[in-house]
């Protein structure tokens, strides 16, 4: 490429994405030289077809508007022209160019030659952190007027500016990480690779000095990075404030006071200095402002050598105390509070990993854009907490190679020991008052031989009702066959693991023959499960259905095995005994002779290390699933219609707290979140989690419901026992047509079946897609957080949801002002692991339905409502199509786990439509 290149950016509007049928109907193009924007051409095309309306919808070019314009045949040979001696650019060219090529060759142009560089594959490389590479969404993130997207106008000028950006930014990376990405572009489709070439050849003639925020260190650049100190005032000691004056006097201006969260303050300082009870449980709703109302009170306490323990249940909420609570918290306290994320290793980025795959590049497209990716990503992270790069999941091959096996397989003599992240989080951790993880770190403590976290006089687990069932999914074991034989099948292939083991070894004849032997224990190891399998299959009915069928497998089916079931059972336990000697065996000698190997070498051992990981979690697991047979190991087998069989444990009592091997590493523990009581039952979440002495507070909730809320249950409603799902989910689609028609506002459909949620959004698609209205569907629309993204900004969409979006949706105001629950949320008791549970508590004496099924269902409608109404100026109607909630015995004690003040009707469904008209414009 030339240094004085012009860049023709494109972008085209079509009928469709076929280019053999499909038609052109907008083409739009910006001429960029020497970094300036120079020219501007886009013209509608008249496609001499109709557009449908979804491209009408996606576009807002109509029929009627494209009559009158140009058909391509006319246009072909300006654009030939406007096009040659450029380099074309566009968002995604795969398809911009190809189409447009095609049409030009249709109309009889010369064939379309010209190079062609992809913005998305830029992005991706110089803007790594970004969550969506769509040029919608890249625009809104970096401030790009982007006032007609999908037009190919208003694309084409927005993917202009986004090149120029990117190129600015290339020019003030350091000259070592361009030479660097340049080397690796070589992977990049079409000409991308000839322009970040170009870029570098200019850098190198007027190579600028190292920013002061950057340093090289073994040929990487990285950002600076400092452990900042705690530091506190040594004279005068705050003392806390317990009467509302003298809050008001410290919180000024910057907060209001709250009687409630001024309550909550002071319990939770009693709690952690005075109270002898270990256990303290305050529920407080949303709007309470409970996080400050912690907080606050433990700036007082907290130190680094004795820091308060925050637990919460998701990375968004961790990040939420880190972005917004504590630097609010920081505004008013007297004593600073210092924060730590901490998140297992595998979660962080390991520079000597990193550094190997450099110098041994893989010949893939994707890997070598994540290297990319991570080279520009470097400058800007001070943590390397690989979550920072907001991938849907880290399951890419590049990914296993990079992240982070904890600092014991580190190589202290490599010059990035130093630059390490996980030593670095180390570092700060012990200059942090506070340390943040989630509830699943937090279980999972019970199965490391060595805790993470430290022994403190503080614990906090906000949004509490989540443990029982995060700590009942991290105690869950499986052992899936199938893909257990694959990956013990390309192991053991030629110049694969155990062949590349076997040739670092070449000098070690010793390791090499404990080798040998456990390569063939490995692959008698395979046989024998099948062996196995084949025999447990026999126990059960043979699986007919195309899908996975999973049975309980309680004793008395297990004794019915086979003699030759058995003999497969007594030679697993012998091999899998015998691989466990050899692998610790193995694993001392790689250890003790670490430093002695190359960096790319120790890759390899740490891929054979957490195969070695694997056969320990199967020998436990294994053993727990053929010996152990108390009430609290459910077993599950599971068999795929291939007949390969799959097994499951889950374990009963893993949220029994005082069972867990942190639980008394904590002096004093706090409970808080919004729903952790059913109706007036104190109870029922310290029972779940096996604690009896608690001390259990409730703080009003701070919402008007009688005013801002309306719960509606139509009168016609459908009988749910008497109906089959044909009919459901006709009934549902009726009642979401009828909303539709008479509100055009957004609204939230919940769902307790897949089933039945993808039944009513294929009836009610087509009439959607007419009426120009969207409809997103869980499963269907694309990821949660995509369909999130677009409901928030739609004010009329509709969204069918079930599972997670039942709680933890935030849509304040105008995003959602209509909650439809189309089934009250009881768990389906048919299903082998919930009959099981329930079986469970009832030989313990503890009825199922009233003590289990009925909270559960009532405390997840009550956070359904939660969706609905989240600050003192939303307003919203809660319509639950299901009638057992005032015809059923225990409809009565449902409705008592909701708001007292929440007016509640039985209305036909056309009285509710004339009522909500009125309700939600007053």
């Amino acid at each position: 490429m030339k240094s004085k290149q012009t860049y023709a950016v494109v972008d085209i509007e079509t009928t469709g994405t076929d280019p053999k049928v499909d038609r052109i109907i907008q083409f739009g193009c910006v001429l960029i030289q020497e970094g300036v924007i120079v020219s501007r051409f886009a013209t509608d095309i008249n496609p001499n077809q109709a557009i449908s309306k979804q491209i009408q919808q996606l576009t807002g070019i109509s029929n009627a508007r494209v009559q009158k314009a140009p058909y391509f045949e006319d246009v072909a040979l300006t654009i030939y022209n406007l096009l040659a001696d450029t380099v074309f650019v566009a968002h995604n060219i795969y398809f911009d160019y190809p189409f447009l090529a095609q049409e030009l060759t249709r109309c009889g142009t010369p064939k379309l030659k010209i190079p062609g560089i992809d913005t998305v594959e830029l992005a991706q490389i110089f803007l790594p952190t970004e969550k969506s590479f769509r040029l919608g969404d890249l625009s809104e993130r970096l401030g790009l007027i982007h006032d007609n997207p999908h037009q190919a106008d208003s694309d084409a000028q927005v993917t202009a500016e986004l090149l120029l950006l990117i190129e600015r930014k290339m020019r003030q990376l350091p000259l070592i990480t361009m030479e660097a990405i340049a080397s690796l572009s070589q992977q990049t489709g079409m000409d991308t690779s000839a322009y970040i070439h170009q870029i570098y050849r200019e850098m190198k003639k007027d190579i600028q000095p190292l920013s002061k925020q950057q340093h090289v260190v073994s040929g990487i650049a990285l950002r600076n990075k400092t452990v900042p100190l705690f530091e506190e005032k040594l004279y005068g000691n705050p003392i806390f404030p317990q009467k509302k004056k003298a809050k008001e006097k410290l919180f000024a201006n910057l907060i209001g006071y709250r009687a409630e969260q001024s309550r909550m303050m002071n319990l939770v300082y009693e709690h952690f200095t005075n109270e002898e009870n270990k256990n303290l449980f305050i529920e407080a709703a949303t709007g309470t402002g409970k996080t400050l109302g912690y907080l606050f009170p433990l700036s007082y306490l907290a130190t680094p050598e004795d820091p308060v323990i925050i637990s919460t249940v998701s990375i968004v909420l961790q990040n939420q105390l880190i972005e917004k609570d504590i630097p609010l918290a920081n505004q008013i306290c007297p004593k600073p509070l210092q924060a730590t994320i901490i998140k297992s290793h595998r979660h962080y980025l390991d520079l000597q990993r990193f550094k190997a795959t450099l110098k041994k590049p893989v010949q893939q497209k994707q890997y070598a854009l994540y290297q990319m990716g991570v080279l520009v990503w470097l400058l800007e992270t001070q943590t390397g907490d690989l979550d920072e790069l907001q991938l849907i999941n880290l399951n890419h091959a590049f990914w296993r190679d990079v992240a982070h096996r904890g600092v014991d397989f580190l190589s202290d003599q490599d010059p990035l020991y130093q630059e390490d992240f996980v030593r670095f989080l180390y570092k700060k951790v012990k200059q942090s008052n506070v340390l943040i993880v989630n509830h699943a770190f937090l279980a999972q403590e019970t199965l490391r031989e060595v805790p993470i976290l430290p022994k403190s006089s503080y614990l906090i687990l906000d949004e509490a009702h989540h443990l029982p069932d995060i700590a009942g999914k991290i105690a869950n074991r499986q052992f899936n066959f199938i893909s257990f034989k694959k990956q013990a099948a390309i192991y053991l292939e030629e110049d694969q693991l155990i062949d590349q083991v076997n040739q670092i070894f070449e000098n070690e004849s010793q390791e090499q023959r404990l080798l040998r032997i456990y390569a063939k224990a490995l692959s008698d190891l395979v046989e024998e499960f099948s062996d196995l399998f084949y025999e447990i299959n026999q126990l059960f009915p043979k699986n007919d259905q195309q899908a996975l069928v999973s049975n309980l497998l309680t004793k008395a089916i297990f004794d019915q095995l086979s003699l030759d079931g058995e003999l497969s059972i007594q030679k697993i336990e012998i091999l899998l005994t015998e691989m466990q000697e050899i692998q610790y065996r193995l694993r001392r000698s790689i250890i003790e002779q670490l430093e002695k190997y190359t960096a790319s070498q120790r890759i390899i051992f740490v891929s054979l290390l957490q195969f070695f990981e694997r056969i320990e979690f199967l020998f436990e697991s294994f053993d727990l699933y053929v010996n152990e047979w108390q009430p609290r190991w459910i077993k599950e087998y599971s068999v795929t219609p291939q007949g390969y069989g799959m097994f499951a444990i889950n374990d009963l009592e893993a949220s029994i707290l005082p069972e867990t091997t942190w639980y008394d590493r904590y002096q004093r523990i706090l409970y808080t979140g919004g729903t952790l009581k059913f109706g007036n039952d104190k109870k029922y979440l310290p029972n779940k989690l096996g604690l009896t002495n608690v001390l259990f507070k409730t703080l009003p909730d701070p919402y008007d419901y009688e005013a801002n809320a309306r719960l509606y249950i139509p009168k016609e409603a459908i009988a749910i026992s008497q109906a089959n799902g044909t009919e459901f989910a006709a009934y549902i689609a009726s009642v979401i047509q009828e909303l539709a028609q008479q509100q055009d506002r957004s609204m939230l459909v919940l769902f307790t079946s897949h089933e039945i949620l993808s039944s009513v959004y294929y009836r009610l698609h087509p009439q959607f897609l007419n009426a120009g209205r969207e409809l997103l569907a869980q499963g269907i629309s694309g990821s949660r957080e995509k369909i999130l993204k677009r409901f928030s900004q739609s004010k009329n969409s509709i969204l069918l949801g079930a599972d997670s979006f039942w709680e933890g949706v935030d849509l304040p105001g105008e995003a959602l002002s209509i909650l439809i629950v189309t089934r009250l949320p009881f768990e389906n008791p048919k299903r082998p692991f919930v009959k099981a549970r329930y079986d469970y508590l009832e030989e313990k004496g503890i009825q199922a339905f009233t003590h289990e099924s009925l909270p559960k269902a009532a405390l997840r409608l009550r956070q359904a409502l939660g969706r609905l109404i989240r600050s003192d100026s939303d307003k919203g109607a809660l319509i639950v199509l299901d009638r057992r909630l005032v015809t059923a015995k225990y409809g009565k004690r449902m409705l008592k786990a909701l708001p007292k003040n929440l007016p509640m009707k039985e209305e036909t469904l056309a009285e509710i439509v004339s009522e909500l008209k009125e309700f939600l414009n007053k």
